[in-house]
């Protein structure tokens, strides 16, 4: 075992050199984006942008390993890699990254009585050329089975969130394939502009969820262009989606949807950041002919909602707003505003205008709190109103695979989520929190109070009198105990032993309570919801 370890550290670090890609995408996930937090947080600055995930490397290129007090997945992170060419009179240098993907957990269901377990093997490389230029792919499938309180949707759909369709049943455990990747190049190592293509996922906002865009839904392939110029940085990106919804588990019936998103962010001193977020959704097929991608949603610079009109288009736009401030290099305050479809004159009329949809959020980071190192506190709300991301024609709606591609309980509902987060060295004990009161349709009818974004919100209950929870109101807790060891940080290899207790219950009198345990050994990258 020691000469195995001996050999990894060795081949790893012949790979730190003079080099420093430019053009690398960083993981999106939630142990990766704590060592993000504490450098971000305590070392702000006009360059780094911290609500568009994933973040480029030409962008956090002077990231301070000093200011996280832990051992964590390095910022440049080279581990595992090896260099070519490198010698100066060489013209082109390569660099080649591997990553082994393994998760093993096994669990226990105490309300179902029976043992949980899932095993998922995959791996991740990434080639990089010349600083300017980056291959990265990651392939991964396994077997899975789920506690009771996550299968009841995913045996309805057939579809696990954020990875896609699943074969099989809970019983004997589904099974499941997926892939990410990119092309990147930033022009002659610069950091002004970068070009991408690839399939994967965007986050936009500083919270753990999104009411703008998650990564919550599975990945889709996009085509994205990067400019960061002075205290601004612009992305565009365009995008293929599927809708599933009258699909029934075949993908020869999914549908094509389109979408097309753009998020400006403006850094206005370095502890205040504001952020313009808008986008649109339309089908790839309607009544009278096949749409592919609509050419006017090409232009990177225009505004959606009178371009909508001015094509005599029904199509589904989105727009919303981003803010985070930073005070005293310990608290970071962050909120989101989303308008899906508002009239101002409904607004202050108060009459519950079910069009009146929005969606907002308001959260607070407080990192080495209380003069601790390593203790991070959060805090969060959000809450979305009845019909928010739905359309008249389901296909049109905010998602993506059977999926949200905001929060992952639709609309119509509050939510408070809660952290409690020591890391010291290579431990992390943390407990999470949640409440959420949700509104949703009673059982056996027809009904649409507005939570359920894979409904048509031409088939509403009512034109006013609209209200946040309305319907059969559900009170989801759930909390989340877990001790992680991380055995190679630079690796994200780490060692859980967690306990979840979810409960349920609602207005008619329903009630579940399901404790899970689980323990598991893993290397993965993503992020995977549990609290939904």
């Amino acid at each position: 075992m020691k000469k195995c370890l001996a050999l990894v550290l060795l081949v790893s670090r012949a790979a730190f050199g003079q080099y420093d890609p430019m053009a690398r995408n960083s993981f999106i996930g939630a142990d990766i984006q704590e060592a993000f937090d504490y450098w971000n947080i305590s070392k702000p600055n006009t360059t780094f942008h911290s609500s568009f995930k994933p973040y480029l490397s030409s962008t956090f290129s002077t990231a301070n390993d000093s200011s996280v007090p832990f051992k964590f997945y390095a910022f440049k992170n080279f581990f595992l890699s090896k260099s070519f060419n490198e010698k100066p009179q060489k013209r082109n240098w390569f660099q080649l990254q591997l990553h082994p993907i393994l998760d093993a957990e096994l669990g226990y269901d105490f309300l179902n009585q029976r043992a949980v377990m899932s095993t998922l093997g995959g791996t991740h490389l990434k080639l990089n050329i010349n600083n300017d230029f980056t291959f990265a792919a990651t392939l991964y499938g396994g077997k899975s089975s789920f506690p009771f309180f996550l299968d009841t949707g995913i045996s309805h759909q057939k579809i696990i969130p954020g990875i896609g369709q699943a074969y099989g049943n809970n019983k004997n455990g589904y099974t499941f394939f997926d892939y990410t990747g990119y092309v990147s190049y930033s022009p002659k190592n610069n950091k002004v502009f970068n070009f991408q293509v690839g399939r994967d996922k965007h986050f936009i906002g500083d919270g753990y969820r999104s009411v703008l865009l998650s990564d919550y839904a599975t990945a889709y392939p996009y085509f994205r262009i990067n400019t960061n110029i002075w205290r601004f940085q612009y992305s565009v990106w365009y995008t293929m989606m599927n809708d599933v919804t009258a699909a029934n588990g075949f993908q020869s019936k999914f549908g094509n949807k389109y979408g097309t998103f753009h998020y400006l962010s403006y850094n206005i001193l370095k502890e205040l950041n504001v952020g313009l977020f808008e986008n649109i959704v339309w089908q790839g097929a309607d009544s009278n002919q096949v749409r592919t991608f609509e050419v006017n949603y090409l232009n990177p610079l225009v505004f959606f909602r009178p371009l909508e009109y001015s094509v005599g288009s029904p199509d589904n736009s989105f727009i919303g707003l981003n803010l985070n401030a930073t005070l005293f290099k310990k608290l970071k305050l962050y909120g989101q505003l989303g308008l899906d479809e508002f009239y101002l004159k409904e607004i202050r009329a108060h009459r519950g205008w079910w069009a009146n949809k929005q969606a907002w959020q308001l959260g607070l980071k407080y990192i080495n709190a209380f003069g601790i190192k390593g203790l991070k506190l959060q805090a969060e709300y959000n809450e979305v109103r009845p019909y928010t991301y739905t359309h008249g024609l389901v296909d049109q709606n905010y998602s993506h695979y059977g999926q949200a591609l905001a929060h992952p309980l639709g609309a119509n509902f509050r939510e408070f989520i809660g952290f409690v987060k020591y890391r010291r060295k290579s431990h992390e004990w943390s407990w999470q929190g949640m409440c959420a009161i949700v509104g949703k349709d009673s059982a056996n009818t027809k009904s649409n109070v507005g939570q359920n974004i894979f409904m048509s919100y031409a088939t509403r209950n009512a034109e006013y009198g609209n209200y946040t929870t309305q319907g059969v109101k559900t009170t989801l807790l759930q909390s989340q105990i877990k001790f992680t060891w991380y055995i190679i940080p630079d690796l994200n290899m780490r060692l859980e032993l967690g306990y979840i207790q979810r409960s349920e219950k609602n207005s008619m009198g329903y009630i579940l309570q399901n404790p899970y345990v689980f323990v598991g050994f893993k290397t993965s990258f993503w992020n995977t919801y549990r609290d939904y």
